[in-house]
């Protein structure tokens, strides 16, 4: 019982890794969205596109960020940048598309962006390769 009102954590990496898997098939679930042309054409004609020279490129470019940085997360593969091309595409998503109202309407995609934030700071936690592409032991 001590351990589970202590502050120490329980199984930071593999919490950390589990967390980060999830978030990646979820984001790799809506961008998939990216391969779907009626889909991309629906969002095109939102308010905020279809005055655009091309409305289908920013809903293109969004869903294709999602499906990349997702597989990239789920991976741990570059989950830094992963990270940045997540917290980049769903603030612009929260804030320019949701018009900033992230304490209720815009909950999904800032959340998203608080993940991000979290896997750029704390590392992919196990399972992932970055480990093994970057871990300074292995080099010794």
């Amino acid at each position: 019982m001590n351990k589970f009102f202590s502050p120490k954590p329980l199984a930071l990496n593999g919490g950390l890794a589990f967390v980060r898997i999830v978030t990646g098939i979820f984001l790799i679930y809506h961008g998939c969205e990216v391969f779907d042309a009626a889909k991309i054409k629906e969002y095109a004609t939102w308010e905020m596109f279809k005055n655009n020279a091309n409305p289908m490129l920013m809903p293109y470019l969004g869903k294709a960020a999602e499906l990349v940085g997702g597989a990239l997360l789920a991976a741990g593969l570059f989950t830094r940048l992963a990270c940045v091309i997540i917290a980049g595409t769903m603030l612009y998503i929260a804030v320019f598309i949701g018009h900033g109202i992230i304490w209720n309407d815009d909950q999904h995609p800032f959340l998203f962006v608080l993940l991000a934030i979290l896997f750029f700071l704390t590392g992919p936690g196990c399972f992932a390769l970055d480990r093994l592409l970057f871990d300074e032991k292995k080099a010794g």
